[in-house]
């Protein structure tokens, strides 16, 4: 038995977005909002799994909505690589999902709650341990909530959730364990199969249950997602590497100036075109220098 991972948005999309799904999201969603309670009973998804829209790559058709039985509005979605002002689009997601209930001013009064469910394989924030952050508007002076019935929005950050699987303890953990592990099960354990609605789930993350064009989908875009995540890491990396350059190269010239006096041009421009490994060579090689003629030889020596 072999599992499609769920951080695999197209996964995702199948399993807590299809006509069938009702109940798995009802448990998912009580899980994440309500901490397990039976609070959600009823909900009406409103963007059903279509294998031939999910075929166009319609990014926009990924994200899962549904509007419960008191007409919020629910918004899931799950990202697996971070990317710039991530936290400019999950706002946008919010207050999208809240203005769009509305086309005039004067239908205002009739807009529902929004609640947005992102779930992150990636940390945001390393200033809390918690797994689950439910974040709302709130006075800076006062601890008052502000708007909170209108929006609110629940960030899951996966890689914080260490528990093992034989910890788990609750339908919140069950839940999380199976969003962040199913792709890694050969079989369906007790503990989550216990859970109705998780055994659903895994039902449907199932290879065998899906079509030849479900598959080869759902592998294309897995590499796609490989991709995308080895390509921000790269481009993290190179920022690093950028900015401990710069700092080197900060400091070299410091030293230079106070040594020398100011710096020619030309040194400075080839001082910038080094590697790093020779930059920091040139850190403990330049209370050797006498001037800028032994600088010149020295660069000359060390050039790419």
């Amino acid at each position: 038995m072999k599992f499609i991972s769920p951080k695999i948005d197209y996964t995702f999309k199948k399993i807590f977005g299809s006509q069938q799904s009702q109940e798995i999201l009802i448990s998912f969603l009580n899980a994440i909002i309500y901490e397990g309670q039976n609070i959600i009973q009823s909900l009406t998804i409103v963007n059903p799994y279509n294998l031939g829209e999910l075929m166009t790559l319609k990014e926009t058709f990924l994200d899962v909505k549904a509007v419960l039985a008191d007409g919020s509005i629910v918004a899931i979605e799950i990202q697996v690589a971070s990317m710039a002002a991530f936290e400019k689009q999950m706002a946008y997601s919010l207050t999208k999902t809240y203005a769009h209930q509305v086309q005039k001013d004067e239908d205002f009064l009739y807009l529902n709650p929004a609640i947005a469910v992102t779930i992150t394989d990636f940390i945001i924030s390393d200033k809390t341990e918690d797994v689950i952050s439910n974040l709302f508007f709130q006075s800076r002076k006062y601890d008052i909530a502000f708007l909170e019935k209108e929006f609110q929005l629940f960030v899951v950050e996966l890689p914080k959730f260490k528990k093992a699987l034989s910890e788990l303890a609750t339908l919140t953990d069950k839940w999380i364990y199976f969003i962040k592990e199913a792709g890694s099960l050969d079989r369906i354990p007790e503990n989550l199969g216990e859970v109705l609605e998780i055994a659903l789930a895994l039902n449907l993350a199932n290879q065998a249950n899906m079509t030849v064009e479900e598959l080869e989908l759902l592998d294309r875009r897995g590499m796609m997602l490989q991709d995308e995540k080895v390509r921000i890491a790269s481009a993290k990396e190179e920022a690093r590497k950028e900015g401990q350059l710069a700092g080197v190269i900060a400091v070299i010239k410091r030293q230079l100036k106070k040594r020398f006096g100011e710096i020619p041009a030309t040194i400075s421009s080839r001082i910038e075109d080094l590697r790093l490994s020779h930059l920091e060579q040139l850190t403990e090689d330049i209370f050797e220098l006498e001037n800028w003629q032994d600088l010149s030889h020295w660069l000359e020596k060390n050039k790419r």
